[in-house]
């Protein structure tokens, strides 16, 4: 497969999947803020730090209201990580290769970026609409790669970029909510507290099958256990580490001769790391610090995998990435 090819595949499913965090993330801070008081931007600013651009909005922003937070990650096209930017980069990745991938999948995609221009039906929606059909229209896209596309290396690439990018915003999230919404010790296990849990598991889509899971009171270490540690919730680090590792080594296709090299090394350390360790193991040394370690080894993870499979010089596609080239941001 020609790099150019499989750089295209891998980005236009981190595009996409950052695309539908980020409109699920909006779409659950909607709802939480009907518990907060009027014009509080609470729910909304540890949003612009999971994205790693907290810097970018307060220069744009200073007056940093919740309107600011919509319109930055959700519209702004001078913001790499909007909604609406991810998806035009991820259809002009669409656009260049679409002789690979299928007739419904460019459909889909196109489809997806053309509703989202000004003046479109979506925008008269309510904003909790907007969200929901950005999202599913996301989700819809997964869906007809998952049925329409060959499992040969197209396949495999695109599984790598989604479970990258997957990774990499469950942990930021999570990180966001232990670090920057830590209640006051009189708010611990209040109704504030559990609802802002229960937004949590919303954000990564885990609250169902986390009560499936475990039928138990919500508490902090339960939920962290959960979203990154449990081996077959399909968003959760662990998971997705899992997939990154097998994905991987089906790309690989031939054994490794002699020892192995950085990507093999770094794809088995991190999946053995985060199979093999406890929740109050983690937080006891300092949850923030894992969370920060794994950001900073999935940015290491996408480093080599660039220099090893794709062009560094073909990325006139993909103009740097700042959720790449940031390390985990700092509470």
């Amino acid at each position: 497969m020609l790099s150019r090819v499989a750089d295209s595949l891998y980005w236009i499913n981190r595009y996409l999947e950052r695309a539908e965090n980020i409109s699920r993330f909006l779409e659950v801070s909607e709802a939480m803020a009907l518990d907060s008081p009027p014009g509080s931007a609470e729910p909304w600013l540890p949003l612009v730090d999971a994205t790693g651009d907290r810097r970018s909005f307060d220069r744009a922003h200073p007056a940093r209201t919740p309107k600011d937070v919509i319109r930055f990650l959700l519209l702004a096209q001078n913001n790499p990580n909007s909604i609406v930017s991810c998806i035009a980069m991820a259809r002009e990745n669409a656009r260049q290769i679409r002789d690979v991938i299928t007739t419904e999948m460019w459909e889909q995609i196109n489809d997806l970026h053309w509703s989202l221009q000004d003046g479109e039906a979506i925008w008269q929606e309510p904003a909790q609409e907007q969200l929901r059909i950005i999202r599913r229209g996301c989700q819809i896209f997964y869906g007809i790669t998952d049925t329409t596309l060959s499992r040969d290396l197209s396949w495999l690439f695109s599984q790598l970029g989604r479970l990258i990018e997957r990774a990499d915003k469950t942990s930021r999230i999570l990180d966001v909510k232990y670090f920057l919404l830590l209640p006051t010790p009189e708010e611990v296990g209040g109704v504030l507290d559990e609802l802002q849990w229960i937004a949590l598991l919303r954000s990564a889509g885990a609250y169902q099958m986390y009560r499936k899971s475990l039928q138990q009171a919500i508490s902090p270490t339960s939920v962290a256990r959960f979203l990154l540690l449990d081996p077959i919730f399909p968003r959760s680090v662990r998971y997705c580490l899992q997939g990154i590792n097998d994905t991987l080594q089906q790309i690989q296709q031939q054994p490794v001769q002699g020892p192995p090299d950085d990507l093999d090394c770094l794809r088995g350390q991190l999946l053995a790391r985060w199979s093999y360790v406890r929740i109050d193991n983690l937080i006891e040394s300092g949850l923030h610090e894992a969370i920060d370690q794994l950001q900073q080894d999935l940015n290491r993870l996408h480093g080599l995998i660039q220099e090893l499979y794709f062009t560094r010089t073909d990325l006139r596609s993909n103009p740097t990435d700042p959720a790449c080239a940031l390390s985990s941001f700092t509470a």
